[in-house]
């Protein structure tokens, strides 16, 4: 089963050629028919270019070329600008976080001292109060049987 290839029978390059050139007349017939373009090539620039064709195509190649480069960097910086604005609104949560969980810790100890600091206080009036009642009882006391005493004295 081995089949020769065989090999195109050429046609002439000639009427490949003159093909090709009818397809580019006509792509550029109707480019050149744009309002737009037409516009533009009345224009100064457009003037300038058409009568500098070196001039133009190192303007359309430059431009084609620059195109993805300029592309690639404008979408790092997009890219770029939502990230940060994405991190600092994650960085802010997380300082808030950070303080709320701080300022919970500080409120948290602040009440623990309030409790003790109460407790400490009451207990310690419980006690120079009684302590204070009982002598003042026995100071009373003696004031009253010297004021009874004298009482009974001038009697």
């Amino acid at each position: 089963m081995s089949e020769e290839v065989q090999p195109r029978e050429p046609r002439g390059a000639a009427t490949d050629f003159q093909q090709l050139w009818e397809s580019w007349s006509t792509q550029m017939n109707r480019f050149y028919e744009d309002p737009r373009v037409t516009k533009l090539m009345n224009s100064r620039l457009g003037l300038y270019l058409s009568s500098h064709p070196v001039l133009a195509l190192t303007a359309v190649l430059f431009s084609s070329l620059a195109a993805l480069p300029v592309g690639l960097f404008l979408t790092f910086a997009a890219v770029t600008v939502l990230m940060s604005a994405v991190g600092f609104v994650f960085f802010e949560v997380f300082l808030l976080f950070v303080g709320g969980l701080t300022l919970l810790s500080v409120l948290a100890g602040i009440a623990l001292f309030s409790v003790v600091a109460s407790f400490i206080s009451n207990v310690l009036y419980l006690t120079i109060s009684g302590i204070l009642n009982r002598y003042n009882r026995h100071l009373s006391k003696g004031d009253v049987q010297e004021e009874q005493s004298e009482g009974q004295k001038d009697m």
